[in-house]
Protein backbone atom coordinates (compact mmCIF):
# COMPACT_ATOMS: atom_id res chain seq x y z
CA UNK A 1 0.00 0.00 0.00
CA UNK A 2 2.66 2.49 0.85
CA UNK A 3 4.64 1.82 -2.33
CA UNK A 4 1.82 2.30 -4.26
CA UNK A 5 1.54 5.42 -2.54
CA UNK A 6 4.45 6.69 -3.17
CA UNK A 7 4.45 5.60 -6.62
CA UNK A 8 1.51 7.91 -7.05
CA UNK A 9 2.82 10.93 -5.70
CA UNK A 10 5.98 10.13 -7.22
CA UNK A 11 4.18 10.03 -11.01
CA UNK A 12 2.16 13.17 -9.90
CA UNK A 13 5.45 14.73 -9.56
CA UNK A 14 7.15 13.65 -12.36
CA UNK A 15 4.81 14.81 -14.65
CA UNK A 16 4.79 18.36 -13.34
CA UNK A 17 8.60 18.22 -12.78
CA UNK A 18 9.16 17.15 -16.98
CA UNK A 19 6.66 19.75 -18.30
CA UNK A 20 8.13 23.23 -16.04
CA UNK A 21 12.06 21.29 -16.90
CA UNK A 22 11.52 21.43 -20.80
CA UNK A 23 10.10 24.75 -20.29
CA UNK A 24 13.11 26.33 -18.40
CA UNK A 25 15.51 24.38 -20.31
CA UNK A 26 13.92 25.90 -23.25
CA UNK A 27 14.11 29.09 -22.17
CA UNK A 28 18.14 29.61 -20.88
CA UNK A 29 19.73 27.21 -23.70
CA UNK A 30 18.12 30.20 -25.83
CA UNK A 31 19.98 32.51 -23.96
CA UNK A 32 23.36 30.15 -24.52
CA UNK A 33 22.58 29.79 -27.46
CA UNK A 34 23.04 34.04 -28.30
CA UNK A 35 26.14 33.59 -26.33
CA UNK A 36 27.46 30.99 -28.53
CA UNK A 37 26.46 32.93 -31.39
CA UNK A 38 28.64 36.34 -30.21
CA UNK A 39 31.62 33.80 -30.65
CA UNK A 40 31.10 33.61 -34.59
CA UNK A 41 31.68 37.15 -34.42
CA UNK A 42 35.72 36.37 -34.19
CA UNK A 43 35.66 32.66 -35.01
CA UNK A 44 34.71 30.73 -37.86
CA UNK A 45 32.83 27.42 -36.55
CA UNK A 46 30.52 25.01 -38.82
CA UNK A 47 26.93 24.03 -37.42
CA UNK A 48 28.70 21.01 -36.03
CA UNK A 49 31.11 22.70 -33.99
CA UNK A 50 28.11 24.85 -33.05
CA UNK A 51 26.65 21.96 -31.49
CA UNK A 52 29.67 20.96 -29.73
CA UNK A 53 30.08 24.52 -27.81
CA UNK A 54 26.45 23.64 -26.90
CA UNK A 55 27.03 20.45 -25.35
CA UNK A 56 29.75 21.90 -22.87
CA UNK A 57 27.36 24.24 -21.73
CA UNK A 58 25.00 21.79 -20.71
CA UNK A 59 25.77 20.83 -17.33
CA UNK A 60 25.55 25.13 -16.65
CA UNK A 61 21.62 24.70 -17.87
CA UNK A 62 20.99 21.51 -15.85
CA UNK A 63 22.22 23.58 -13.03
CA UNK A 64 20.30 26.65 -13.76
CA UNK A 65 17.32 24.81 -14.22
CA UNK A 66 16.61 21.07 -12.44
CA UNK A 67 17.00 22.13 -8.71
CA UNK A 68 14.27 24.91 -9.94
CA UNK A 69 12.52 22.68 -11.51
CA UNK A 70 12.43 20.11 -8.48
CA UNK A 71 10.72 22.87 -6.15
CA UNK A 72 8.15 23.77 -7.73
CA UNK A 73 7.28 21.17 -9.51
CA UNK A 74 6.88 19.17 -6.05
CA UNK A 75 5.31 21.71 -4.70
CA UNK A 76 2.90 22.30 -7.52
CA UNK A 77 1.94 18.70 -7.67
CA UNK A 78 1.26 18.24 -4.04
CA UNK A 79 -0.66 21.34 -4.08
CA UNK A 80 -2.80 19.73 -7.28
CA UNK A 81 -3.27 16.53 -4.95
CA UNK A 82 -4.44 18.50 -1.97
CA UNK A 83 -6.94 20.56 -4.30
CA UNK A 84 -8.70 17.07 -5.45
CA UNK A 85 -8.05 16.17 -1.60
CA UNK A 86 -6.56 12.61 -2.74
CA UNK A 87 -3.84 13.62 -0.08
CA UNK A 88 -6.16 13.99 2.52
CA UNK A 89 -7.90 10.83 2.03
CA UNK A 90 -4.55 9.31 1.97
CA UNK A 91 -3.24 10.50 4.82
CA UNK A 92 -6.46 9.81 6.36
CA UNK A 93 -6.35 5.75 5.55
CA UNK A 94 -3.03 6.17 7.14
CA UNK A 95 -0.31 7.17 5.41
CA UNK A 96 1.99 9.76 7.08
CA UNK A 97 3.37 13.16 6.21
CA UNK A 98 6.85 12.36 7.76
CA UNK A 99 7.03 8.91 5.40
CA UNK A 100 6.06 11.20 2.70
CA UNK A 101 8.57 13.58 3.39
CA UNK A 102 11.84 11.09 3.96
CA UNK A 103 10.62 9.32 0.64
CA UNK A 104 10.89 12.88 -1.28
CA UNK A 105 13.74 13.79 0.93
CA UNK A 106 16.30 10.45 -0.46
CA UNK A 107 14.92 11.86 -3.91
CA UNK A 108 15.76 15.55 -2.83
CA UNK A 109 19.41 13.97 -1.37
CA UNK A 110 19.88 12.13 -4.02
CA UNK A 111 19.27 14.73 -7.02
CA UNK A 112 21.84 17.36 -5.02
CA UNK A 113 24.27 14.56 -5.40
CA UNK A 114 24.44 14.72 -8.68
CA UNK A 115 24.14 18.50 -9.11
CA UNK A 116 27.27 19.18 -6.72
CA UNK A 117 29.27 16.25 -8.75
CA UNK A 118 27.68 18.29 -12.23
CA UNK A 119 28.63 21.88 -10.63
CA UNK A 120 31.74 20.86 -8.81
CA UNK A 121 33.62 18.33 -11.18
CA UNK A 122 31.96 18.40 -14.98
CA UNK A 123 31.35 22.43 -15.15
CA UNK A 124 35.01 23.04 -14.83
CA UNK A 125 36.11 20.36 -17.06
CA UNK A 126 33.24 21.66 -19.29
CA UNK A 127 34.16 25.07 -19.59
CA UNK A 128 37.98 24.47 -19.57
CA UNK A 129 37.22 22.43 -22.86
CA UNK A 130 34.93 25.40 -24.21
CA UNK A 131 37.68 27.79 -23.53
CA UNK A 132 40.47 25.38 -24.88
CA UNK A 133 38.36 24.80 -28.23
CA UNK A 134 37.70 28.47 -28.36
CA UNK A 135 41.20 29.36 -28.73
CA UNK A 136 42.43 25.97 -30.69
CA UNK A 137 39.73 27.69 -33.47
CA UNK A 138 41.39 30.89 -33.00
CA UNK A 139 44.65 28.90 -34.16
CA UNK A 140 43.58 26.84 -36.86
CA UNK A 141 41.04 29.34 -39.02
CA UNK A 142 40.99 32.71 -40.18
CA UNK A 143 39.76 35.67 -38.26
CA UNK A 144 36.23 36.40 -39.25
CA UNK A 145 35.43 39.66 -39.75
CA UNK A 146 32.55 40.34 -41.12
CA UNK A 147 32.21 43.66 -43.48
CA UNK A 148 30.08 46.75 -42.99
CA UNK A 149 29.88 45.99 -38.76
CA UNK A 150 31.70 48.20 -36.06
CA UNK A 151 32.79 46.77 -32.84
CA UNK A 152 34.98 43.82 -33.80
CA UNK A 153 37.76 43.20 -32.29
CA UNK A 154 41.33 41.88 -33.50
CA UNK A 155 43.68 41.31 -30.40
CA UNK A 156 43.64 45.18 -28.67
CA UNK A 157 42.16 47.16 -31.97
CA UNK A 158 38.63 47.61 -32.87
CA UNK A 159 38.42 47.12 -36.16
CA UNK A 160 36.19 48.34 -39.35
CA UNK A 161 36.31 47.06 -43.42
CA UNK A 162 34.20 48.08 -45.61
CA UNK A 163 33.99 45.06 -47.83
CA UNK A 164 35.71 41.60 -48.56
CA UNK A 165 36.03 40.12 -51.96
CA UNK A 166 35.13 36.65 -51.67
CA UNK A 167 37.75 35.18 -54.76
CA UNK A 168 41.04 36.74 -53.02
CA UNK A 169 40.01 36.54 -49.54
CA UNK A 170 40.81 40.53 -48.73
CA UNK A 171 39.47 43.14 -46.91
CA UNK A 172 38.81 46.53 -48.17
CA UNK A 173 39.31 49.51 -46.70
CA UNK A 174 40.30 48.42 -43.40
CA UNK A 175 40.43 51.21 -39.81
CA UNK A 176 41.79 49.84 -36.77
CA UNK A 177 41.57 51.64 -33.76
CA UNK A 178 43.07 51.11 -30.54
CA UNK A 179 42.86 53.54 -27.33
CA UNK A 180 45.66 53.65 -24.11
CA UNK A 181 46.12 55.63 -21.25
CA UNK A 182 47.83 58.49 -22.58
CA UNK A 183 46.08 58.91 -25.85
CA UNK A 184 45.00 56.53 -29.06
CA UNK A 185 46.08 54.79 -32.26
CA UNK A 186 44.39 54.88 -35.64
CA UNK A 187 45.15 52.72 -38.63
CA UNK A 188 44.06 53.46 -42.08
CA UNK A 189 44.49 51.22 -44.74
CA UNK A 190 43.53 50.82 -48.49
CA UNK A 191 43.06 46.83 -47.73
CA UNK A 192 44.84 43.71 -46.57
CA UNK A 193 44.12 40.06 -45.68
CA UNK A 194 44.31 37.11 -42.59
CA UNK A 195 47.31 35.08 -42.62
CA UNK A 196 47.58 32.08 -39.88
CA UNK A 197 51.44 31.10 -38.87
CA UNK A 198 52.31 28.45 -36.68
CA UNK A 199 49.20 29.15 -34.84
CA UNK A 200 49.14 32.77 -34.63
CA UNK A 201 46.76 35.19 -36.59
CA UNK A 202 48.43 37.98 -38.45
CA UNK A 203 46.74 40.66 -40.16
CA UNK A 204 48.76 42.04 -43.15
CA UNK A 205 47.61 45.31 -44.16
CA UNK A 206 48.49 47.08 -47.52
CA UNK A 207 49.19 50.49 -47.88
CA UNK A 208 48.19 53.10 -45.78
CA UNK A 209 48.88 55.53 -42.74
CA UNK A 210 49.04 55.71 -39.18
CA UNK A 211 48.34 58.31 -36.62
CA UNK A 212 49.82 58.18 -32.84
CA UNK A 213 47.26 60.62 -31.04
CA UNK A 214 49.01 61.96 -27.71
CA UNK A 215 47.65 64.16 -24.80
CA UNK A 216 50.56 66.78 -26.40
CA UNK A 217 52.26 65.53 -29.60
CA UNK A 218 50.65 63.97 -32.93
CA UNK A 219 52.89 61.20 -35.29
CA UNK A 220 51.32 60.63 -38.40
CA UNK A 221 53.72 58.46 -40.53
CA UNK A 222 52.70 55.92 -43.82
CA UNK A 223 53.38 52.27 -44.71
CA UNK A 224 53.45 50.33 -47.78
CA UNK A 225 53.15 46.89 -46.05
CA UNK A 226 52.36 46.66 -42.04
CA UNK A 227 51.78 43.37 -40.33
CA UNK A 228 49.87 43.16 -36.71
CA UNK A 229 49.88 40.00 -34.90
CA UNK A 230 46.92 38.87 -32.14
CA UNK A 231 48.00 39.01 -28.91
CA UNK A 232 45.75 35.76 -28.34
CA UNK A 233 48.21 32.84 -26.91
CA UNK A 234 46.71 29.28 -26.73
CA UNK A 235 47.76 27.45 -23.62
CA UNK A 236 46.10 24.11 -25.16
CA UNK A 237 48.46 22.06 -24.17
CA UNK A 238 48.26 22.87 -20.06
CA UNK A 239 46.52 20.07 -18.25
CA UNK A 240 43.59 20.85 -16.22
CA UNK A 241 43.61 20.44 -12.24
CA UNK A 242 40.28 20.51 -10.23
CA UNK A 243 42.22 21.24 -7.16
CA UNK A 244 43.88 24.20 -8.43
CA UNK A 245 41.05 25.10 -10.16
CA UNK A 246 38.81 25.44 -7.00
CA UNK A 247 41.74 27.05 -4.76
CA UNK A 248 42.05 30.12 -7.12
CA UNK A 249 40.36 32.92 -4.99
CA UNK A 250 38.93 33.97 -7.86
CA UNK A 251 36.75 31.01 -8.38
CA UNK A 252 35.01 31.56 -4.57
CA UNK A 253 32.56 33.18 -5.79
CA UNK A 254 31.49 30.55 -8.34
CA UNK A 255 31.86 27.83 -5.63
CA UNK A 256 29.56 29.48 -3.24
CA UNK A 257 26.79 29.94 -5.92
CA UNK A 258 27.19 26.36 -7.52
CA UNK A 259 27.24 24.58 -4.46
CA UNK A 260 23.80 26.33 -3.05
CA UNK A 261 22.32 26.15 -6.12
CA UNK A 262 23.26 22.47 -6.13
CA UNK A 263 22.08 22.00 -2.75
CA UNK A 264 18.79 23.36 -3.36
CA UNK A 265 16.13 20.45 -3.58
CA UNK A 266 17.64 18.96 -0.07
CA UNK A 267 17.22 22.96 1.43
CA UNK A 268 13.86 22.95 -0.12
CA UNK A 269 12.05 19.75 -0.63
CA UNK A 270 10.09 20.38 2.81
CA UNK A 271 9.03 23.79 2.01
CA UNK A 272 7.63 22.20 -1.06
CA UNK A 273 5.72 19.64 0.89
CA UNK A 274 4.69 22.38 3.75
CA UNK A 275 3.25 24.82 0.89
CA UNK A 276 1.51 22.42 -0.99
CA UNK A 277 -0.04 20.02 1.62
CA UNK A 278 -3.42 21.81 2.32
CA UNK A 279 -6.92 21.36 2.97
CA UNK A 280 -8.20 22.97 -0.06
CA UNK A 281 -11.49 24.35 1.49
CA UNK A 282 -9.52 26.36 4.01
CA UNK A 283 -6.73 27.62 1.76
CA UNK A 284 -7.57 28.16 -2.11
CA UNK A 285 -5.39 30.92 -2.68
CA UNK A 286 -2.26 28.49 -3.67
CA UNK A 287 1.50 28.40 -2.87
CA UNK A 288 2.99 30.80 -5.68
CA UNK A 289 3.36 33.58 -3.32
CA UNK A 290 5.05 31.08 -0.84
CA UNK A 291 7.27 29.49 -4.12
CA UNK A 292 8.11 33.24 -5.16
CA UNK A 293 8.97 33.90 -1.27
CA UNK A 294 11.95 30.86 -1.14
CA UNK A 295 13.20 31.64 -4.25
CA UNK A 296 13.85 34.95 -3.60
CA UNK A 297 15.13 34.43 -0.06
CA UNK A 298 17.54 31.58 -0.89
CA UNK A 299 19.01 33.65 -3.84
CA UNK A 300 19.05 36.52 -2.11
CA UNK A 301 21.27 34.59 0.65
CA UNK A 302 23.99 33.55 -1.95
CA UNK A 303 24.16 36.67 -3.62
CA UNK A 304 24.66 38.19 0.36
CA UNK A 305 27.34 35.37 1.43
CA UNK A 306 28.94 34.66 -2.92
CA UNK A 307 32.47 35.66 -1.81
CA UNK A 308 32.21 33.96 1.72
CA UNK A 309 32.04 30.22 0.61
CA UNK A 310 33.37 29.23 3.97
CA UNK A 311 30.69 30.57 5.68
CA UNK A 312 27.79 31.41 3.00
CA UNK A 313 27.60 27.94 2.35
CA UNK A 314 26.57 25.65 5.33
CA UNK A 315 25.25 29.23 6.76
CA UNK A 316 22.45 29.49 4.06
CA UNK A 317 21.96 25.92 3.91
CA UNK A 318 21.03 25.42 7.29
CA UNK A 319 19.13 28.64 7.61
CA UNK A 320 16.97 27.17 4.35
CA UNK A 321 16.72 23.60 5.90
CA UNK A 322 15.84 24.40 9.51
CA UNK A 323 13.36 27.31 8.66
CA UNK A 324 11.51 24.13 6.25
CA UNK A 325 11.97 21.61 9.19
CA UNK A 326 10.15 24.40 11.38
CA UNK A 327 7.60 25.30 8.95
CA UNK A 328 6.87 21.65 8.14
CA UNK A 329 6.59 20.20 11.76
CA UNK A 330 4.56 23.65 12.52
CA UNK A 331 2.21 23.51 9.76
CA UNK A 332 2.11 19.74 8.72
CA UNK A 333 2.71 16.87 11.19
CA UNK A 334 0.34 19.79 13.65
CA UNK A 335 -2.27 18.87 11.59
CA UNK A 336 -2.07 15.61 9.60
Amino acid sequence: MLNRVNKYFFTNFIDNLLSLFLTLFLIVSIVFFINIARITSYVEISFLEFIKLYSFLLPQILLFTLPISFFVSLTMSIFKLSRDNESIVIFTLGKSPVELSIFFGVIAGILSLLMLLNALVLMPYMQDLNAKFIEYKKTRFSLNIRPGEFGQKFGNWYIFASDKNQASLEYENIVLYSPFINGERLIISSGGHVENKDGTLSLVLDKGSFYDIGQKNWQVGEFENLIISSTTKPELLEDFDLIKYWSNPKKARDLCIYTLIALFPLASVLFALRFGLVVYRYEQRGPYASVFLVLFAYFIGILLFAKLPAVGIPLVFLAAFASSFYLFKRGILRRF
